[in-house]
């Protein structure tokens, strides 16, 4: 089987990658393989796994928002959405680092 080198993990992946480990006793190879399998849907077995990824799983390796977190990012965009260009300037400014 072939080799893979992961070069330029930032520092809070590998922590969770670490986190994730010492939560299973795995060795962080064995995280890395069941990540790669899962998030690419496909099984040791050869089965496809999306119908079988366990969102805590992935929650617990890449983080996830809680409700007030998420409510505000949507209420963000919304707004985003609906602003007209201009309006997004800093007031007095050409809107270039003023």
């Amino acid at each position: 089987m072939p080799d893979l080198v992961i070069r330029q993990v930032d520092h809070l992946l590998a922590e969770r990658i670490r986190a994730f480990a010492k939560a299973r006793e795995w060795s962080l190879n064995e995280v890395l393989l069941h990540a790669l399998r899962r998030g690419l849907g496909v099984a040791e077995n050869g089965q496809h796994a999306e119908t079988s990824v366990d969102a805590d799983e992935l929650a617990m390796l890449i983080g996830q928002w809680n409700a007030a977190e998420q409510a505000v990012f949507s209420e963000t965009v919304h707004a985003l959405s609906i602003a007209r260009g201009d309006s997004l300037r800093r007031s007095g400014g050409t809107g270039h680092g003023d």
